[in-house]
């Protein structure tokens, strides 16, 4: 594949939703609030806090988060922490390609032998299927919305990314390889994943042991050590949780393969594919170790209640699979998810540019009446970099189905040139014309504006026992209050208070305002203010 066009997919799926935007509810928010709470000194860097509640799990990212806003002290806190996870997202899509590219060098990757000779050459082979490998990445819809934020579970990724590479690049790049083995495993326990790191290292050590190749046997014993480092960096960092559910019912495993259906599209089938096709020689590096570590996983998220977040380490696995289904995937099937990529991704397309025509003419009303319907108190916004970006995207997708439907020469990435670049293509017109939107209902700006109207800012302190941490990140880091969040309302001593709106008011208090957030059918916070004496 052109570099250039590649560099342009990963540029059109890494940089929207990096400008212009507040962190969203629930996770990328709260993340926000530990990283903003060591930043600007109101917990300690060995401890992150909001409102006095730690952060469960390792703090190193939430260091990093941290580390970016001291940094960049000219800029807004919310895009100083955003920019590194940024970084962490690209070189996330680099150790995929150079670990597929390393699995496809493998002798028992390449394809068999011409008897006269005009086979493909063993790199160019190995590239094509590295491209296609990343392309299986963008493409896959559980990246999307959870490899954009600010959170541990990106952190999570880069380190089972490196992994993946280390165990791929052992045969070619010895030194890279222990490197990789030796810092993933550590960050990937200082991240909050422990227990991963320490299976990760049981299971690469034993694939690596049973290996022909000399330089990979001698890995074993890095892995092991550094499984050793991973376990000492959790118990000092305090990772170690029990986080597996312990209710399995029947419904799980219907919720788990619901997940896996279209969190991993449209890696899935094509990683299906490819253990159906290579049945015979599973055992093989290249099938062997993105399946173990695809698998490792897949438990993990059935174990946590069928957790995304936790399948969310599988993606790269799953996507140097597909790319080794590229070479024998039948043209009815490739056929089958080009025509799927177009009418879903150009309907999605048309649908979002609907409703920007509605918000910016008021025709036709009924998006526009919808979305006020939907958020209350929402005014469309215009902007005209916004415009011209989403107008170069769509052409470009126009574009993109036109040369996919051309007649030309065959390549093996083609089949996923489609759905990479209807991804890309979603999500930067949703971060372009519909962010105003999506920023106004995601973040919690409208509820911190309302609250302030009622609550002064001079206030002591603002009382906000069991509410969820991204509300208590929002009060404190938007709305500027000193939020207490560990004292119950009866022993405290803030002037003012929030809690849920169905609670009870405790005496001693009075309650001034009721309060929701633009989504909300009905009042969801109840604002209190301490009762005088008299």
């Amino acid at each position: 594949m052109p570099r250039l066009a590649l560099l342009l997919f990963c540029a059109a799926y890494v940089l929207p939703g990096l400008f212009g935007r507040e962190p969203w509810r629930n996770a990328d928010l709260s993340s926000f609030g530990f990283m903003a709470s060591v930043a600007q000194g109101h917990a300690p860097w060995w401890q992150p806090s909001i409102a006095g509640l730690h952060a469960e799990g390792g703090p190193l990212p939430y260091w990093i988060g941290a580390l970016a806003i001291k940094a960049l002290p000219m800029v807004e806190p919310a895009f100083a922490a955003r920019l590194p996870y940024a970084l962490i997202l690209v070189l996330v899509l680099v150790l995929v390609w150079y670990s597929c590219f390393h699995l496809a060098r493998t002798e028992a990757a390449q394809p068999v032998a011409f008897a006269f000779g005009g086979e493909a050459q063993s790199v160019d082979y190995a590239r094509t299927l590295a491209d296609g490998g990343l392309l299986a990445l963008i493409a896959s819809l559980g990246l999307l919305q959870l490899g954009h934020e600010t959170t541990p579970e990106l952190m999570q990724l880069l380190a089972s990314a490196l992994y993946l590479y280390g165990l791929a690049a052992a045969p070619f790049r010895i030194a890279k390889a222990r490197w990789a083995v030796m810092i993933s495993l550590p960050v990937l326990a200082a991240s909050g994943a422990p227990a991963v790191a320490v299976v990760y290292a049981l299971i690469g050590a034993y694939q690596c042991h049973r290996s022909q190749y000399a330089q990979v046997r001698e890995l074993s014993l890095w892995l092991l050590i550094s499984g050793m480092l991973a376990t000492i960096s959790a118990w000092e960092f305090n990772a170690w949780a029990w986080r597996v559910e312990p209710t399995l019912g029947a419904q799980l495993p219907l919720d788990f393969l619901n997940l896996l259906a279209w969190f991993c599209w449209p890696a899935w089938p094509l990683a299906a594919w490819t253990l159906w096709r290579w049945r015979a020689h599973w055992q093989r590096r290249h099938i062997f170790v993105p399946l173990s570590t695809a698998l490792v996983a897949m438990a993990t998220s059935l174990l946590m209640a069928a957790s995304d977040r936790a399948l969310l380490l599988g993606l790269p696995a799953f996507a140097v699979l597909a790319a080794f289904a590229l070479p024998t995937l039948k043209r009815s099937l490739a056929a089958a998810m080009d025509w799927f990529s177009v009418f879903f991704f150009s309907a999605a397309a048309l649908f979002f540019w609907v409703y920007y025509v509605s918000m910016q003419l008021n025709w036709p009303a009924t998006p526009l009446a919808n979305l006020r319907r939907l958020a209350d108190g929402f005014e469309p916004q215009f902007n005209a970099l916004a415009l011209a970006l989403a107008l170069c995207a769509t052409i470009a997708w126009l574009a993109l189905v036109r040369w996919r439907t051309a007649r030309h020469q065959h390549a093996l990435w083609k089949s996923l040139v489609l759905p990479a670049g209807g991804v890309a293509l979603c999500w930067l017109l949703a971060m372009t014309i519909l962010l105003p939107f999506a920023d106004y209902v995601r973040s919690d700006q409208a509820l911190v504006s309302h609250i302030r109207t009622h609550v002064p800012i001079d206030s002591n302190c603002l009382a906000a026992p069991q509410l969820s941490l991204a509300t208590l990140a929002a009060l404190e880091f938007r709305g500027g209050w000193r939020v207490e969040a560990r004292t119950p309302l009866g022993e405290s001593a803030c002037g003012f208070a929030l809690q849920a709106a169905k609670a009870s008011v405790p005496a001693g208090w009075s309650s001034i305002a009721l309060t929701q957030r633009p989504m909300d059918r009905e009042p969801s916070f109840r604002i209190l203010q301490r009762q005088s004496r008299d």
